[in-house]
């Protein structure tokens, strides 16, 4: 029985689109009808409405994996199939600038961090999204003739702890930005059977010159944020209706 998300399940529809700041999930509101609060306990504001003829959930994860996992177990527990985390991200890779979109492909997370290490003692977790909701993700985009990346993120336990040696080690490993809940999401998925993607927006690079000059927020991102809320709403609507 879910503690901290104070929902019925049918408050809940399969298709989720999460987010960390409670600020992101009333923007994306905005392109729903039919709208219901359905929790604010915690501070995990939830919203569901329709998206066109399909129904959707929007929910707030928090900051960080431990306070993710709950949310994602909850809404799992609550008839959640689906979860797509629409989030921010630092740019590691030297291409990457802000505000580019970025569908993370697989998350590299520290050993027996983002919470997988209770899970999973002396494992390392199955951190890759579905590959059937992230190619319809990409492949929305394309068709819209929206530009992203995509490639491996790799998602920390710690906002403030990354250096100049940090993003040099990720660049080598191939990780092209930093968050921290997309390996949890991902693990989960599998562990507990549903479907999870995650589509990021950069508000920050860490490389170069204009590495920590600039961080945006929600407010700052809104028009990227809505066009990529809207690509996800149109995926579901086509692929996943009906649920």
């Amino acid at each position: 029985m879910p503690i901290h998300i104070k929902a019925r399940e049918e408050d809940i529809a399969p298709n989720i689109i999460a987010t960390g700041d409670p600020a992101r999930t009333e923007l994306l509101a905005t392109l729903l009808s039919d709208v219901k609060v359905v929790n604010t306990h915690r501070g995990f504001v939830v919203i569901t409405g329709y998206y066109k003829n399909t129904r959707v959930t929007l929910a707030t994860h928090g900051i960080g994996a431990p306070s993710a996992a709950i949310v994602f177990e909850e809404l799992h527990q609550l008839g959640a199939k689906r979860i797509v985390r629409l989030g921010t991200t630092g740019g590691i890779r030297k291409d990457i600038r802000i505000r580019d979109i970025i569908v993370a492909t697989a998350a590299a997370y520290p050993q027996g961090g983002c919470a997988l290490g209770q899970y999973m003692p002396g494992v390392c977790g199955a951190t890759g999204p579905d590959p059937k909701l992230t190619f319809h993700i990409m492949n929305t985009l394309e068709k819209y003739g929206i530009s992203y990346k995509y490639g491996p993120v790799f998602s920390s336990d710690s906002f403030y702890a990354e250096s100049p040696q940090f993003v040099e080690i990720m660049n080598k490993y191939g990780i092209i930005s930093v968050e921290m809940e997309a390996a949890v999401l991902f693990a989960l998925g599998w562990m507990r059977g549903f479907a999870s993607a995650c589509v990021l927006v950069v508000s920050d690079v860490l490389h170069g010159e204009e590495a920590v000059k600039e961080f945006l927020t929600t407010k700052e991102l809104a028009d990227v944020f809505l066009k990529v809320g809207k690509i996800i709403l149109d995926v579901y609507d086509k692929y996943y209706r009906a649920d």
